[in-house]
């Protein structure tokens, strides 16, 4: 398995991830698994009034993209989130790269970039 694999998270908030997904599929990533998820940072949350009470929201909803990267250089993907999600404000989101040591399709067997590619005669 000679071809070196990377798993990028992108965490950021759900009003720009169609932006990033078009940007991303421009550069050629195709697949990405998506997660609605919660999370506090620097913002610590929020103030929502309930009923007359004061609520503090510490977690809030964000959305985290994951993709593994082989083909595309790891650089590019990042530069591109970076230049979509970037306002300068808090909440714009973090990216966390990883060496990944192994990816098995299981449909196959496949290993490694194998294992991530879609041939035309792939049974779906």
């Amino acid at each position: 398995m000679g071809d070196k694999l990377t798993k990028v998270d992108i965490i950021t908030s759900g009003g720009r991830f169609e932006e990033l997904k078009k940007a991303l599929g421009d550069i050629g990533i195709s697949g990405m698994t998506v997660t609605n998820v919660l999370g506090c940072g620097m913002q610590k949350g929020h103030k929502e009034y309930y009923r007359g009470l004061t609520m503090d929201i510490n977690l809030l909803p964000k959305v985290k993209v994951e993709i593994i990267v082989c083909e595309v250089p790891v650089e590019k993907v990042v530069e591109t989130a970076k230049k979509v999600l970037h306002t300068g404000e808090m909440g714009d989101g973090k990216i966390f790269v990883y060496n990944v040591e192994n990816v098995i399709r299981i449909s196959t067997g496949d290993e490694g970039k194998a294992a991530l590619q879609y041939n035309k005669d792939d049974k779906r």
